[in-house]
């Protein structure tokens, strides 16, 4: 009994091992399938022309992927979008008002503000360039103007004379600030648009910082130290803003502020 048992066995490893043997050389047998080469052909014969289109097409991709800060940093939603910030702050609503609703408020009157200049480089330089009247290199240069003078328009003195200065850039043989290369006008631009934008928050706050001293002063006079003051005095500036019509005033100063 015992010896059939290990015939069982034997017989079991022997086929285990005719298994294992035949699945290795059928791996190291070399592959009969012929494997068919791959050519991966977007369109062209391969010409010099191809390869500029090639390039258009990566720098428009390129610019197309930056347009957001592009947007943020060379029109007027900063100054828009903080002051915004700064009155829901001031109000005590961070929950109640949606971010969302604010930054399209603020994208939505930057196009307001910024549709003359936009209408200027479209007539100035977009259309010459599609109707093949302006080359490209003459469409950028003459479509960069008009958002150079809105800039500059913006940016003070002293933040544009600090980056001229650290780039070291001659300025013996420009007669116009708007000769200055972009690079230069934008960051001074964004600095003086933050400045600005703080001191409008600074003007909001006041108001609104008043009601709550008065409003704390009040419950700390009653006793009331376990009501927190923010919850009493939220109704009150609500009322003053809506009884001065806020939202007008605000809108209205922010586009009159950009001249």
């Amino acid at each position: 009994m015992r010896n059939k048992k290990n015939k069982y066995i034997y017989t079991i490893l022997l086929t285990l091992a005719i298994i294992a043997f035949s699945s290795i050389v059928a791996a190291a047998a070399p592959a009969t399938v012929d494997i068919p080469s791959v050519n991966i052909d977007i369109g062209g014969d391969g010409t010099a022309n191809d390869y500029v289109s090639n390039i258009k097409l990566l720098i428009f991709f390129t610019i197309l992927s930056l347009l957001p800060s592009i947007v943020i940093m060379v029109t007027s939603f900063t100054r828009i979008v903080i002051v915004f910030s700064f009155l829901k702050n001031a109000m005590g609503v961070t929950q109640s008002v949606p971010n969302q609703i604010l930054v399209g408020l603020a994208l939505f009157l930057s196009l307001f503000i910024m549709a003359p200049v936009f209408t200027q480089v479209n007539e100035q330089a977009i259309q010459p360039y599609l109707n093949e009247t302006m080359t490209q290199e003459d469409a950028i240069e003459v479509g960069g103007k008009p958002i150079k003078e809105f800039m500059l328009r913006q940016t003070r003195e002293k933040d544009l004379a600090l980056f001229v200065e650290i780039s070291g850039i001659d300025t013996e043989n420009l007669t116009e600030e708007i000769e200055l290369p972009i690079y230069i006008i934008i960051p001074a631009f964004s600095i003086s648009e933050l400045k600005t934008a703080f001191q409008i928050g600074f003007l909001l706050y006041l108001p609104f910082l008043i009601i709550d001293i008065v409003v704390g002063s009040i419950l700390m006079s009653m006793g009331m130290f376990m009501l927190p003051p923010v919850m009493v005095s939220l109704p009150f500036k609500l009322l003053l803003f809506v009884m001065v019509d806020g939202w007008y005033l605000l809108v209205k100063s922010l586009i009159m502020s950009f001249g």
